[in-house]
């Protein structure tokens, strides 16, 4: 019976390797697509209790890929 309201998310080892520069120029050239709604199973009283199936994403659109070379 709640609605969710906000998500927070915290990144703690975040960063840029230099051969990812042009990808990330990418990535910031693209306008953000509407938000994808999630539904839980309203059946489910208990957060220890969902399983995969009773989580539904909707509406979620991306952008194509880019790639890179994995940095070691």
């Amino acid at each position: 019976g709640t609605v969710a309201n906000e998500l927070t998310i915290t990144s703690g080892n975040t960063h840029i390797y230099l051969n990812h520069l042009e990808q990330v120029k990418t990535q910031l050239t693209r306008t953000p697509y509407k938000l994808p709604t999630v539904t839980l199973n309203p059946d489910i009283k208990n957060i220890n209790d969902f399983k995969f199936e009773d989580i539904q994403l909707t509406n979620y659109k991306h952008h194509p890929s880019i790639k890179g070379e994995i940095a070691v």
